[in-house]
């Protein structure tokens, strides 16, 4: 039996003075709360209620075991009142891990839409390049390139990110234009170098249906995909930038996009976040408007 359910059904039985109300308030049938007390006067072997047709009484045992259990039921309920309410508000504290640059230009703006419409709410934005334990490092919210998520963690692929080959139209001028990709090794490129490898990456592209990596010599290279992108701005050499940053530079005409027919395959970008059944609405409000904001503005 259970010990805790079957004091706190007591205190209800004797605070509303019938075996049938306190069995609606507790939402079961007046049998069962009738057999519990029965059940525990069994386990302790006393009787805790005098029942008559019209009335319940304590008797003095029961009055002695209620007096000495009534404060610890009372700090239950109010620690679960306490959490219902927490669970319900939206207020608290929110902790959202990201790669860098997709942070920096695609979630720091959610959060601060996100924080405008709940004041109530704390951010904690980690911008880390690798790999983070959502469940252990207790982060609440994080983003990802590609697959390989943890089982531990619900996943939800938000938009395909692609990298195209681009060029200030400064470089162009001075250099030239590539029309094809064997013509990159006579230009100056730059390179990504991502710090959970130290390696560079090799340029991917689309060769008809297949997709090739290619090494390309890099005069310039870094591992933070921001300062790349700015190198390309500043006419240092073609680089492949992300979509998310490329389009809207290409938009305003401070970069070009090169080579179209040879963008690279499209990379997931997703938002994961531990598995519970109740997540804080705090949590599932940012997700919501993750979700909606995101696949809205990159929609096809």
């Amino acid at each position: 039996m259970d010990d805790l359910k079957a004091l706190s059904t007591l205190a209800r039985v004797v605070e509303s003075g019938s075996f049938r109300r306190a069995a609606l308030e507790l939402g079961v049938a007046p049998q069962a709360t009738s057999k519990t007390i029965r059940q525990l006067e069994t386990q302790l072997g006393v009787r805790l209620l005098h029942r008559t047709t019209r009335k319940l009484s304590l008797t003095d045992e029961g009055a002695r075991l209620l007096a000495q259990v009534r404060p610890a039921l009372s700090s239950i309920r109010s620690a679960l009142s306490e959490l219902r309410a927490a669970h319900q508000d939206v207020g608290g504290s929110l902790r959202i891990t990201a790669p860098r640059s997709v942070g920096q230009h695609l979630v720091l703006p959610l959060v601060t839409r996100y924080m405008d419409e709940h004041p109530d709410v704390t951010v904690d934005l980690e911008l880390e390049d690798r790999h983070t334990d959502i469940v252990e490092e207790r982060i609440d919210v994080g983003f990802r390139m590609g697959a390989g998520l943890d089982r531990n963690v619900v996943a939800r692929r938000l938009l395909d990110i692609q990298q195209w080959v681009c060029a200030a139209p400064a470089y162009l001028e001075r250099h030239g234009r590539p029309h094809g990709w064997d013509e990159l090794a006579q230009h100056r490129c730059t390179g990504f170098r991502p710090v959970t490898t130290g390696r560079l990456m090799p340029w991917e592209y689309a060769d008809g249906d297949a997709t090739v990596h290619a090494d390309v010599a890099a005069r310039f290279a870094t591992n933070d995909v921001d300062a790349e992108a700015s190198a390309v701005l500043a006419g240092m050499g073609i680089g492949q930038i992300p979509d998310y940053i490329a389009a809207p530079l290409i938009e305003a005409g401070r970069l070009e996009r090169l080579l179209p027919a040879h963008g690279s395959e499209r990379i997931g970008l997703y938002i994961y976040y531990p598995q519970r059944a109740h997540l804080p609405q705090r949590t599932r409000r940012f997700i919501d408007l993750t979700v909606s904001s995101l696949q809205a503005a990159h929609r096809p």
